[in-house]
């Protein structure tokens, strides 16, 4: 425990009496110092037991007192120790009331106590305490140390720690979610946390905070777990009080420790990825035996059931301006592919991942629990675009410079090893679509079950369109008739000539006159049903609304 004014008047080699403030003998003393500066706060830290003799200090004087240790209180020394028989017979009453007044222990320190022999008294407590606290946090080491060998792995850890602190402990994966919490009531609390977790993830590790939990009075410090870029986890702490030197040994002993049980080496991962890789080029290039033979026992599981492909790209410029380092992916989709693992980590199931340059392609089992995440990760970041400029609209957010979430992620339908190449194309088509429309996910069996009309809101083809209806829509200006709606009350009537024209309110020999006009002013018949088909595509496409 940490040495107290109370332990410095019950040594009896000093023989100290207390003068002033005998309900605040239990607070820590830091250090004991003697000065006689009318001023000595700017040499203060807090903590100090002050030791004067008042050879400079007129201590009969009731303000020049009050002013002296209302001054020493405020910058945090705990006591006040007065040499008695020295300079004065006995204690001023001025000095013992202004103590008083203040709330500062006052200390009669007997002409026979030397100040250096109450300094070596708190010196050498202080070096107990500190070898007590050291001894104590090597013992919480080998603890938990044996804890992170046992069966139970970090669950054990944790509730070894969370003893030893006298308090809670959680750890977070690398996705922000709680992976154990030690007692179990502390999953509840750590959930809470969420926020604060995933703010620390996006630093670069080590790093830690500390947090104020809003529903209790615990102080909450959060360490990050890893040693590369990105967090591989965290480790949270519950305490009543802030951590002493035994328990930050703790703390920092299971840092170190479920750094090792969740950081996996550098090598392994490498060659994970290399494997996958391999597994990937050989589907995509139709030899499904041949990446089974691969893919062993690590992703064998995966190519055995139904699966569906995953593509997706950072569609933020910070990403396109400055990639990731090494080869390794943009932050948003390192971020996505930590959701994935980590989902199926706790179910047990495996996926296949292989960044691609500003890309990340990944095979995950359908339904299964990597595909639910990847989904959800895919939702909460359009929430995260959508909610800022939800009511002022798509082509509002796009005049805003804000173009879309900042991911987009194509997935196929389930499939199999055998048609692994096919897979690939409906996400890459599937991603095209999400781009375009502004979409973090779209699964390409929403495409084909929808219209082709969202799919002409594109640059390339409004341009083809206003280019193959710019003679007619110029005819119309001059008053002359009405071309662009007879075509396509025409076409939308398959060429039915008294329906259209009832449409239209007009005489049959009336749109034949137009539909002729048609022909002459774009030189091409409309017997041609590819001409029909185009003028058709070209229509939708100038009265789809931009960014749709």
């Amino acid at each position: 425990m940490p040495h107290t004014l109370a332990s410095l008047v019950n040594h009896t080699a000093l023989k100290l009496t207390v003068l002033a403030g005998e309900d605040r003998l239990d607070v820590p003393v830091r250090w004991a110092h003697a000065s006689e500066l009318i001023d000595p706060v700017p040499y203060m830290e807090g903590g100090e037991l002050l030791l004067i003799t008042a050879l400079k200090l007129d201590a009969e004087d009731p303000d020049v007192t009050r002013r002296y240790v209302r001054r020493i209180a405020e910058a945090g020394v705990v006591g006040l120790g007065f040499a008695i028989g020295v300079n004065y017979e006995d204690a001023p009453d001025a000095l013992v009331t202004a103590a008083r007044e203040a709330g500062l222990p006052l200390l009669g320190v007997p002409r026979r106590t030397p100040f250096i022999a109450i300094s070596k008294a708190v010196s050498a407590a202080v070096a107990a305490d500190q070898y007590r606290a050291v001894t104590a946090g090597f013992e919480a080491q080998r603890e938990l140390t044996r804890a992170a060998l046992s069966a139970e792995g970090p669950a054990e850890l944790l509730a070894r720690l969370a003893a030893h602190l006298d308090g809670w402990a959680a750890l977070y994966d690398a996705s922000g979610a709680v992976l154990a919490a030690a007692p179990d009531w502390a999953a509840r609390r750590a959930a809470r946390l969420a926020d604060d977790v995933g703010r620390l993830r996006e630093r670069p590790a080590p790093a830690s905070s500390v947090v104020s939990d809003a529903a209790g009075d615990d102080r909450v410090e959060l360490q990050a777990l890893g040693t590369g870029r990105r967090a591989r986890g965290v480790l949270a702490v519950g305490t009543g009080a802030p951590l002493g030197t035994a328990e930050r040994y703790a703390v920092h002993s299971a840092v170190a420790l479920l750094t090792l049980t969740t950081e996996r080496s550098k090598a392994l991962q490498d060659a994970e990825q290399r494997l996958g890789a391999a597994v990937l080029t050989m589907l995509l290039a139709g030899q499904p035996d041949h990446a089974r033979a691969v893919a062993g026992q690590l992703y064998g599981g995966l190519l055995d059931a139904p699966f569906r492909m995953v593509v997706a790209e950072s569609t933020t410029a910070e990403d396109a301006a400055a990639p990731a380092p090494a080869g390794a992916p943009p932050a948003v989709l390192d971020a996505l592919g930590d959701a994935m693992d980590s989902a199926a980590a706790r179910t047990g199931e495996a996926v296949l991942a292989v960044p691609d340059g500003t890309r990340l392609i990944a095979l995950v089992a359908d339904g299964g629990a990597a595909a639910r995440a990847c989904a959800e990760y895919a939702a909460a970041a359009e929430a995260r675009f959508e909610a800022p400029s939800r009511a002022r609209g798509r082509v509002a957010r796009a005049e805003a410079g804000r173009g879309g979430p900042p991911i987009a992620v194509g997935l196929s339908a389930p499939t199999g090893p055998a048609a692994a190449a096919h897979a690939y194309r409906q996400a890459e088509q599937a991603l095209s679509v999400a781009r375009r429309r502004s979409r973090a996910l779209v699964e390409h069996e929403d495409v084909a079950a929808g219209s082709v009309v969202p799919l002409l809101a594109d640059d390339a083809v409004r341009a083809f369109a206003d280019g193959l209806l710019r003679a007619l829509r110029e005819h119309d200006a001059t008053g002359r008739g009405d071309l662009v709606a007879s075509l396509r009350a025409w076409l939308s009537r398959h060429g039915q000539w008294d329906a259209a024209a009832a449409d239209l309110g007009v005489h049959r020999h009336t749109l034949r006159y137009r539909m002729r006009r048609v022909e002459e002013i774009l030189g091409r018949s409309l017997d041609d049903a590819d001409v029909r088909m185009e003028l058709w595509l070209a229509l939708k496409a100038t009265s789809v609304p931009p960014g749709e």
